[in-house]
């Protein structure tokens, strides 16, 4: 079971440094583990911090990430994960659910057919200031109390509001993905819920899968960012329409019954 977990990790590492939606591989390894669902959330924290610290690593090493302008969105995002996570319990997840999926499908559309999703950057529609305080605290947030997706919500936010080309979004995504899964490790982790051996194997799995994911990012650039994301995107949002909880679910399958009860 370790063995297989760790293996799945690694590829959700590799997955996680150029889309995101690693979770979409992990949490549903941890249930099928035995995990709760609380513990499964939580465990899965502790890979997506590994992969999200590996990949910001590299592409800092590179000079992908503009430290100075940096700070002030890692701030915010940090805290809008603890806040998130201390609000989980508060919120409707039924909402979540319901909207996420359609999120998921707009985003996938978009990088499928914009024509401004490049290598090269374009021009900005705020300030870096401005979105400090607007993307990452609205991102940060739902990664804390959710999760899934966050990565292609925060890749969206830098392409479409500050005009970043594919790659150099995808390093200050994983930089702020850091950021937010370690503020909603640190408040899951002093509940309790994680699982720290399953979590720190599968951490050191998806820590060398985001090595190797986010040097064929840099590599290759939007010819792989772009298919990977509309991909993951879109598989993250059927999975969360294929869940039998889902509101989504029930309101079609009402509606399909009845079709097919007026049909006859």
């Amino acid at each position: 079971m370790i063995a297989a977990l760790a293996a799945i990790s690694f590829f959700a590492g590799f997955v996680d440094s150029i889309a995101g939606g690693g979770g979409l591989l992990t949490v549903p390894a941890l249930l099928l583990a035995g995990l709760s669902p609380a513990g499964a959330i939580a465990t899965n924290k502790v890979q997506g911090a590994f992969a999200a610290a590996s990949a910001t690593y590299t592409f800092g090493r590179r000079g992908m990430i503009e430290w100075r302008k940096a700070w002030v969105l890692t701030g915010t995002a940090f805290i809008s994960g603890v806040a998130g996570a201390l609000c989980v319990r508060f919120l409707p997840r039924s909402v979540l659910e319901m909207l996420i999926p359609v999120l998921l499908i707009a985003i996938a559309f978009y990088f499928a057919l914009s024509r401004k999703v490049k290598d090269e950057d374009a021009h900005a529609r705020m300030t870096a200031l401005t979105f400090g305080f607007t993307a990452p605290v609205a991102v940060g947030f739902y990664d804390g109390i959710f999760g899934p997706g966050a990565g292609s919500f925060y890749m969206l936010a830098f392409v479409t509001l500050l005009g970043y080309g594919v790659v150099r979004a995808t390093a200050h995504t994983k930089l702020l993905n850091l950021a937010s899964n370690l503020g909603s490790l640190l408040l899951y982790a002093a509940t309790g819920a994680v699982v720290w051996p399953l979590g720190l194997v599968m951490a050191a799995a998806s820590f060398l899968g985001a090595q190797v994911g986010s040097r064929l990012a840099m590599r290759l650039g939007a010819r792989l960012i772009r298919p990977l994301l509309v991909l993951v995107s879109a598989a993250m949002a059927l999975r969360l329409l294929l869940d039998p909880a889902n509101p989504w679910r029930r309101i079609l399958s009402e509606g399909a019954l009845k079709t097919v009860a007026a049909l006859f």
